[in-house]
């Protein structure tokens, strides 16, 4: 038993220690200083979510980028709350989602494909806001680069509260693991509240055929699909300028459903590394929840456990770390209290993940 863990232990190590120096690997673009000339469309599915959408609407008023270079589109995916359009400077349209398939907010997108007329689409959520010069910045980096999709960063608006800061903390060990992966040159992950790519792409990949079953997955089965195709024109932009933020949940019971929704999509990944990756994250997760238990309970081999369980703390903190202070500029609170906590709720989401039904926008889903 020894013996297996200490043998899944080093397989974490390893794995998170090459995530952490792929995340060195990719350097911050942050380049404004090019004439602005691609047009993008900023395709936005919603439900429910007329508290939020004038948020979200007034960080795009607030773009530095001309007007217009850019166009929105809103799928209303069957809101019972009614959104209605202000007077705005802004080229915005509201269309209904044609339901077609188990995953409402692929139906959203690929209803939204055939108004687009832009080279490029943007996709984020309702509940989101953008800084000023994330339009700018995706030009100069389109501009400079041969690229047909890019995959950007996310990050939470947090008050102090443990709920709050534990949902940062995971965030920034996702997004790290995003960043490294591709640092390392296998990307596998995204998150659709911030990723673009052009039409053309979208076509040639046939959508979300394949996947549509899924709930699921807007983003990362896209983006696995794209580095099939054409792995060099699919790049991460690192950059501040870019980091689009989103509201976390106020409720563990939300959180635990929402995870599941992402974890349940892992089994169909199309890259074999991030199935690997999920794995021994799996594995390692499992493990440290024994030997936390058996250090509690017996004293065989105990000064070996508590080293295998102090070395994960640290290797998950310098990810967490690393990755938040790109993402967020406030003070870390509750790392180590987290670090011990995260294990369980991970296991935890990953077993129901492959049992159980989720609740997400007052609908339920299976797998």
């Amino acid at each position: 038993m020894m013996f297996f863990t200490i043998i899944i232990s080093f397989l974490y190590f390893v794995a998170i220690a090459l995530l952490i120096y792929g995340f060195t690997k990719i350097k911050n673009y942050d380049s404004i200083g090019l004439k602005p000339k691609t047009k993008f469309t900023i395709i936005v599915p919603f439900r429910n979510e007329a508290k939020n959408l004038p948020f979200l609407l007034d960080s795009f008023s607030r773009l530095n980028y001309p007007n217009d270079l850019f166009e929105v589109l809103l799928v209303d995916d069957e809101s019972d709350d009614k959104f209605s359009l202000q007077t705005s400077k802004l080229k915005i349209q509201i269309i209904n989602n044609n339901r077609v398939s188990n995953s409402p907010k692929k139906d959203a997108i690929t209803t939204a494909i055939p108004l687009v007329k832009t080279d490029w689409i943007i996709t984020t959520d309702a509940d989101c806001t953008v800084p000023k010069n994330w339009l700018l910045t995706l030009d100069n980096y389109i501009q400079t680069h041969n690229v047909t999709m890019i995959a950007g960063a996310v990050t939470y608006d947090c008050n102090t509260t443990f709920l709050h800061q534990f949902q940062q903390l995971d965030m920034a060990s996702l997004q790290g693991a995003t960043i490294g992966s591709f640092g390392i040159g296998r990307g596998f992950m995204c998150n659709g509240a911030n990723l673009a790519y052009t039409k053309s792409l979208f076509t040639a990949l046939n959508g979300f055929d394949g996947n549509d079953k899924i709930a699921s997955g807007d983003d990362v089965f896209l983006l696995q699909k794209a580095i099939n195709r054409a792995p060099n024109e699919v790049h991460y932009l690192k950059s501040k300028n870019t980091i689009v933020t989103t509201q976390p949940l106020n409720n563990w019971t939300a959180l635990f459903h929402q995870r599941v929704r992402w974890a349940s999509k892992t089994a169909s990944y199309q890259s074999d590394f991030g199935k690997i990756l999920a794995l021994i994250v799996f594995a390692g997760n499992v493990c440290w929840i024994i030997m936390f238990i058996f250090l509690l309970i017996t004293n065989i081999n105990k000064h070996i456990i508590l080293l295998l369980i102090l070395l994960k703390i640290i290797i998950d903190s310098v990810l967490i770390l690393q990755s938040n202070h790109f993402l967020n500029s406030r003070k870390t609170s509750y790392l180590l209290l987290s670090n011990i906590l995260y294990p369980f709720f991970s296991v935890s989401v990953a077993l129901y993940s492959l049992f159980g039904k989720y609740e997400w926008k007052g609908r339920q889903f299976t797998k």
